[in-house]
C-alpha cells in the first residue's frame, strides 16, 4: 500500500474510525502544513476551500479493497489494521497530536480556521462569506491574480501533482486550459481528459481540448536524445502545422477573447515537446501581438 494512503487512513483510524469528507480534508491540509519535508499531499483552492483531488482518488481506491467505506458525509475505517504504527515516528507522532489538537473540532471549525489561516485556499470558495469578515473577504484579493496582461503560456505536467499544475494555472490567473495532445489520455493521476476537464472547471478554469495539432503517440516512440526531437519536430512543423492553420488561428481567437490562456502537453522541458513549436507558430500569426511564455 502506497505511504500515503496509510497516513488517509491513520488519520481516519486515531479520530474513532470515522470523519466527515470535509473534516478529513482539512485535517489531511493541516497535517501536510506540518510537514517539514515534501508534502504528502498537495491541495488546490476549491468550492469549500482547500481539497486534494488525489487524497480523494485515493479513497476511493481504498473504498475498492474495503479499507473503507462512504456514506455521504463521512468515511469510515472498515479493517483492524493499526495504520499509525506504520508510520514514521515524526508522522506517528504529528496524527497522534492532531488527535489531542482537534479532539472536538466539527467541520465547520475546521473550515473557520483553515480559511482564517490560510487565505489562498479560500479565493473560490462558495461559502467563505459564511465564515470570513468584509474585511477578510476583501483580502482574499491579495492573494487572487488580477493580471491581465495578453499572454499565451504554455505547460507541461511532467513530474508535478495535478494540484501543484492547477495552482500554477491560477496564479498565473490562466482562463482557457487548451490540451493540445492528439490523445488526452495519462498514466498519471489527473492528467487524462475527462479528469483534467474536471479539475479546471472546478478552480475556474475552461478546459478545451485541440487533438489536430497533437502528435501521434507511435511518432514518439524511441526518442532518446534532443537530436530525435529535433528531427520529430522539423516533420511537425513541415507537416501538422502546415495543414492545421484553422486550428492555430482558433488559438489565437481564444487568446484574444481571454488574454491569458495555455496550451498543455506532457513534457516539462518544452525544447522536447511540440508545444514549443505549435505556440512559436501562432505568434507569427497576423494579428499577434502578445507575449509568449513557459511555464
Amino acid at each position: 500500500m502506497y505511504y500515503r494512503r496509510k497516513i488517509l487512513l491513520s488519520l481516519i483510524q486515531v479520530f474513532d474510525g470515522e470523519l466527515e469528507k470535509i473534516q478529513l480534508q482539512k485535517l489531511l491540509f493541516l497535517y501536510t502544513r506540518s510537514q517539514r519535508q515534501k508534502k504528502t499531499y498537495d491541495f488546490v483552492p476549491y468550492r469549500m476551500g482547500c481539497f486534494s483531488f488525489q487524497a480523494n482518488a485515493d479513497l476511493f481506491t481504498l473504498k475498492k479493497y474495503g479499507n473503507v467505506s462512504e456514506s455521504d458525509k463521512s468515511w469510515k475505517k472498515e479493517d483492524d489494521v493499526n495504520y499509525l504504527n506504520e508510520l514514521t515516528k515524526e508522522d506517528k507522532k504529528i496524527i497522534s497530536d492532531f488527535r489531542i489538537i482537534y479532539a472536538n473540532k466539527t467541520s465547520e471549525d475546521l473550515i473557520n480556521l483553515t480559511y482564517k489561516r490560510y487565505p489562498y485556499f479560500a479565493i473560490n470558495s462558495i461559502i467563505a462569506q459564511n465564515y470570513l469578515s468584509e474585511s477578510e473577504i476583501e483580502n482574499l484579493n491579495n492573494y487572487r491574480s488580477f493580471d491581465e496582461e495578453v499572454v499565451l503560456f504554455t505547460i507541461g505536467y511532467e513530474g508535478i501533482s495535478l494540484e501543484s499544475y492547477l495552482n500554477k494555472l491560477i496564479k498565473n490567473n490562466i482562463k482557457v486550459l487548451c490540451d493540445v495532445r492528439k490523445n488526452a489520455l495519462s498514466m498519471k493521476y489527473g492528467f487524462s481528459k475527462s479528469q483534467l476537464k474536471n479539475a479546471c472547471n472546478g478552480v475556474g478554469i475552461e478546459y478545451i481540448h485541440i487533438p489536430e495539432v497533437g502528435i501521434d503517440s507511435d511518432q514518439r516512440q524511441e526518442l532518446k536524445s534532443q537530436i530525435d526531437y529535433d528531427v520529430l519536430f522539423d516533420k511537425y512543423r513541415v507537416q501538422n502545422l502546415g495543414e492545421t492553420l484553422d486550428n492555430q488561428i482558433e488559438i489565437l481567437n481564444l487568446l484574444k477573447t481571454n488574454k491569458r490562456i495555455a496550451l498543455t502537453c506532457f513534457e516539462a522541458d518544452v525544447c522536447q515537446c511540440h508545444r514549443k513549436h505549435l505556440s512559436e507558430a501562432i505568434t507569427n500569426l497576423k494579428g499577434f501581438n502578445y507575449k509568449l511564455e513557459h511555464l
